[in-house]
C-alpha cells in the first residue's frame, strides 16, 4: 500500500501534467505554420497523397481563430495550474483553495444558518419532533442521504434490513430505544447452530417448527421433533418464540421475516448464522440530526407521519 502513497507520485502526476501542457502548445505551434515539402513528382504545396483521383492533401495550416481558441485553453490550464493545486499535493496553488476547505467553509456557513432551528427541534421531545410536519420533512431529507441505502427510500428495507414502517422492532421501538440504535449502532448474531442442534436432519425439523409457531405451513411431524430442539434457541428467543428486545432477537411468531420466511431460508439461518450490524451514527451526524432521524423513523410506524409525495404510493408491506 506504500507503493501508492510515496512522494513517487506526487512528482509523476506533475511532470505528466505539465509535460502534456506544454506538448500541446508545441503541437499548435508546429501545426500554425505552412510547410512546403518540394518534391519532383509532386506539387510544392501537397503531401503527395491522392484519393479518388483527384482529391489531394495539401499542407495548410490549421485555422487561425481554431488555434487562437486552443492557446487560450494552454494559457487557462498554466494559470490553473499556478491558482490551483494541480501538480501534486506539495505545491497548494497560490490561492490555498483545496476541497476540504471548501467543503468545510460551506459545513460552517450551514450550521450557522441551520443551528437554532435543529437545536430549537432538540429541545423537543422526540414525540412532539415526530408530529411536527416541518422536522419530519427535515428527518426525512437526513433518512434518504444516510439510512436509505440499507433501509430503501421508502423505509421498507430488504432482505437483511429491517421494515421501519410496521410496528416490530428487534431493539425496541419506542422513542428512546430509536434513537440509541441511531447514536449507538447495533449488531445482531445468530451463532450457526447445525452442530450443537445435532446436524442437517435436526436442523431441518427445527425450521419446521419454528414455522409452525406463526401458523405457516409446515411439517407436523418433524415440527413436533424440532420442538424438543428449539430449547437450543429459546435462550434468545424465548421459550414462546417471541424473542427480546434485550437482546435484538426477532419475534418467531409473527410471520415477519427479517431474511425470509421459508423453509429453505430459516433452515439457512440456522445452519450458517446471521451477522447483521447497524452502524453508529454518532460523529457523522450532530445530536439534533439524529434526533430528527429518529422522530422521522418513528412517525412511520406510529401514523404521525408517511414517506413523501413521490412514496405515498407506496403499499406498507411487512
Amino acid at each position: 500500500m506504500s507503493d501508492f502513497t510515496s512522494m513517487f507520485w506526487d512528482y509523476y502526476v506533475a511532470v505528466i501534467t505539465l509535460v502534456s501542457v506544454v506538448g500541446c502548445a508545441i503541437f499548435l505551434k508546429l501545426q500554425s505554420r505552412r510547410r512546403i515539402v518540394p518534391s519532383p513528382s509532386t506539387e510544392s504545396d501537397t503531401t503527395g497523397h491522392v484519393w479518388d483521383g483527384d482529391l489531394k492533401e495539401f499542407h495548410n495550416p490549421l485555422p487561425r481563430w481554431w488555434i487562437g481558441l486552443f492557446y487560450l485553453t494552454v494559457l487557462f490550464a498554466i494559470l490553473y495550474l499556478v491558482l490551483f493545486p494541480g501538480l501534486g499535493t506539495q505545491y497548494k496553488g497560490a490561492l490555498g483553495w483545496s476541497s476540504i476547505g471548501q467543503f468545510k467553509n460551506e459545513m460552517s456557513t450551514a450550521d450557522a444558518k441551520y443551528a437554532p432551528l435543529f437545536e430549537g427541534f432538540l429541545k423537543q421531545d422526540l414525540v412532539k419532533v415526530a408530529g411536527d410536519p416541518h422536522a419530519r420533512q427535515i428527518g426525512e431529507r437526513i433518512f434518504l442521504n444516510n439510512c436509505a441505502q440499507c433501509h430503501g427510500s421508502d423505509a421498507h428495507g430488504s432482505k437483511g434490513f429491517p421494515n421501519l414502517t410496521d410496528d416490530e422492532w428487534m431493539w425496541g421501538g419506542t422513542p428512546e430505544a430509536i434513537e440509541t440504535t441511531i447514536t449507538g449502532g447495533r449488531e445482531g448474531v445468530m451463532p450457526a447452530l447445525i452442530d450443537v442442534v445435532g446436524g442437517p436432519e435436526a436442523v431441518g425439523d427445527v425450521a419446521n417448527y419454528v414455522l409452525s409457531l406463526s401458523g405457516s405451513a409446515s411439517d407436523a411431524v418433524r415440527a413436533a421433533r424440532g420442538k424438543e430442539k428449539f430449547v437450543i434457541c429459546a435462550a434468545c428467543h424465548g421459550a414462546d418464540g417471541k424473542g427480546g428486545v434485550n437482546v435484538g432477537a426477532p419475534d418467531l411468531t409473527n410471520k415477519i421475516w427479517l431474511y425470509g420466511g421459508s423453509v429453505a431460508t430459516i433452515t439457512e439461518t440456522i445452519t450458517r448464522g446471521r451477522h447483521g450490524v447497524m452502524p453508529s451514527w454518532k460523529g457523522v451526524l450532530t445530536p439534533a440530526e439524529i434526533h430528527l432521524v429518529a422522530a422521522y423513523v418513528y412517525s412511520l410506524s406510529h401514523g404521525a407521519g408517511t414517506p413523501s409525495a413521490a412514496l405515498e404510493t407506496s403499499t406498507k408491506t411487512r
